[in-house]
């Protein structure tokens, strides 16, 4: 089976933003305690930042990282996680019905940002607070001295401002779940008025307001129209959430749920479009897809877990070779879009359906969706090139979503074989191609044509690939992980390679 990609270097899609590889720390199951932070484990250090985990975060490559949720943050306090530790009060937290000690706070996050090689997306609550509150925050964050909140952070410890630039506007705020549960119109004004006061408090910084929760919510489209009505003036891009799962188990049709991906997006940036006419707007408005990934693993494993718990176990999903190949599939679909898609984060970094794994006391390791993404946050920076691609097809069908199993019938026709993305990074002077083989048994014959460059050697191909599809990683074995593939062949402004049945792909070739 063959298949063939054709690039031209004059034909370019966008830049892609470094924040597009972002990753999400939430108050949530075993993200931070237990995770990023664990006082006593051997591998941390004073402050009880782990060593372990911030070097597998590095290699990782975040560089972005939302803070604090999420859900979460529709019931916190900030005030709550700053100052001495020993003042801090223990809170339920009715997100997931967990103890929070707020032993972790805003400064220490802000500390952790520094070791991890990221900067902070900041969330403030709009579910039970409001304006006020975040002003607030912003205040005590972002201003030099001289006011009470200022001056309050150099007190506990931060002469500087911690100079945070991409704030949330709340999260998640049209679904049923989520604290302060708000119809369109409310959380509309209520964004628009949050959004005025902080940028008055520091008009350098950039704001994300909430989109949909999914393309599956009976209020899509509506509510981003009329969000944006009230909005549009005053934020920088509005959010973008999606989680698959394959509880059917239906491999065909969920490799090609990264293409639903594509769809939703779309859609969004076409609503996003008519406000912006109707308002006779000069303005482009950017999406930031701050949650997404694949999650259906642990669902149910919560009734196991002991509620008002410190670092109760949540959504400790295991992931196998064929989330790898999705996970991959969706990096490649943010890429596609990166005209309009500025920011994106991996839910979540650390434990809770993470790239990342950890023990108590224990070890920490990588997951089989880690190396698609590091990979990717390492080489997929540059100019998006646009492409034609020539490959087999087939009809697409998925049964169940990744929170609503049964309920949720996705068909997708004419699905490509074949998924892929295509970089021009000139600084380093290479072409780098990331490629899925949805073909579950059959290799696949990719052709290359890279039209406009002067191609010479393939400096590395690294591929994907495990026999078995339900293969996982564990602390003791890294059994999914990638290997240097050989046999790709440049010649006449061609290369030639043969992608392996069911793997994902990256090649690196260098252009003149």
């Amino acid at each position: 089976m063959s298949s063939s990609i054709t690039v031209h270097r004059k034909f370019t899609l966008g830049t892609v933003d470094p924040r597009l590889f972002g990753g999400f720390i939430e108050h949530m199951g075993r993200v931070v305690h237990e995770g990023i932070f664990e006082p006593g484990h051997p591998a941390a250090d004073p402050a009880g930042l782990r060593q372990d985990v911030l070097a597998l975060v590095r290699e990782l490559g975040t560089p972005v990282t939302r803070y604090p949720g999420g859900n979460f943050v529709s019931g916190y306090n900030w005030e709550d996680g700053v100052g001495p530790a020993k003042n801090r009060p223990a809170k339920l937290d009715l997100a997931w019905k967990a103890l929070e000690t707020n032993t972790f706070g805003t400064n220490e996050f802000m500390d952790w940002c520094k070791h991890a090689n990221t900067t902070p997306m900041m969330a403030v609550n709009l579910g039970t607070r409001g304006p006020d509150e975040a002003r607030n925050l912003l205040e005590y964050c972002n201003h030099p001295g001289g006011s009470y909140w200022s001056d309050l952070r150099r007190k506990h410890g931060y002469e500087q401002p911690h100079n945070i630039k991409l704030w949330c506007l709340g999260n998640e705020m049209d679904g049923p779940w989520q604290i302060g549960h708000k119809t369109a119109q409310e959380y509309g004004r209520v964004a628009a008025e949050t959004a005025k006061v902080m940028k008055w408090t520091d008009p350098s910084i950039e704001l994300v307001a909430c989109g949909s929760s999914g393309s599956h919510m009976p209020t899509f489209g509506a509510w981003e129209d009329t969000v944006l009505e009230h909005t549009y003036d005053h934020i920088d891009y509005i959010s973008i959430h999606r989680y698959y799962g394959n509880p059917k188990d239906e491999t065909p049709g969920y490799l090609a749920l990264s293409d639903e991906m594509d769809r939703f997006i779309k859609n969004v940036v076409a609503v996003c479009d008519s406000v912006g006419a109707r308002k006779k707007s000069t303005k482009k408005l950017m999406l930031s897809f701050d949650e997404w990934n694949v999650w259906f693993h642990s669902i149910g494993q919560e009734k196991n877990s002991p509620e008002w718990s410190v670092a109760r176990p949540l959504l400790e999903d295991v992931y196998t070779m064929e989330d790898a190949l999705l996970v991959g599939s969706m990096l490649i679909t943010l890429l596609n879009n990166a005209d309009r898609v500025k920011i994106g984060c991996i839910a979540q970094t650390v434990n809770v359906i993470a790239p990342i794994m950890t023990r108590k006391g224990g070890g920490a390791w990588r997951q089989t969706i880690f190396s698609p993404f590091s990979l990717t946050s390492k080489y997929g920076g540059g100019e998006v090139l646009r492409q034609v691609v020539e490959c087999p097809r087939y009809d697409a069908v998925h049964t169940g979503d990744a929170l609503s199993p049964g309920s949720i019938v996705t068909h997708l026709p004419h699905t490509p074989l074949l998924t892929s993305a295509s970089i021009y990074n000139a600084e380093p002077g290479e072409v780098v191609v990331f490629a899925v083989n949805r073909d579950l048994a059959n290799a696949q014959e990719v052709r290359i044509d890279l039209l406009g460059f002067a191609p010479g050697a393939v400096i590395e191909w690294q591929t994907l690939h495990h026999a078995d599809l339900k293969a996982v990683n564990t602390e003791d074995e890294e059994r999914v992980k990638p290997a240097q593939a050989q046999g790709a062949t440049p010649a006449a402004g061609v290369v030639k390679a043969v992608l392996p049945a069911a793997s994902w792909n990256m090649l690196r070739i260098k252009v003149g």
